[in-house]
């Protein structure tokens, strides 16, 4: 079962990613994550750290609150 939240917060950074075109494998390697970890949290299906949501505000040079707006 999908948490709502989770869903939302992973459509943002999919949105973000996307809207500056580049893969899940970049965001991974700039976020130094590994690509699993950025596919199920597009997809909201593990719970994020705010240590890695904070990696991954960074790589895409957003703030975290852009990415928990969730405006999409």
């Amino acid at each position: 079962m999908k948490d709502e939240l989770l869903f939302k917060i992973g459509q943002s950074v999919r949105y973000l990613r996307l809207k500056q075109g580049i893969s899940q494998e970049e965001l991974a390697y700039k976020a130094s994550l590994n690509m699993n970890s950025i596919s199920t949290l597009e997809r909201g299906l593990n719970n994020i750290k705010i240590k890695t949501l904070y990696k991954i505000a960074q790589a895409l040079n957003v703030e975290v609150s852009e990415i928990l707006d969730c405006k999409f």
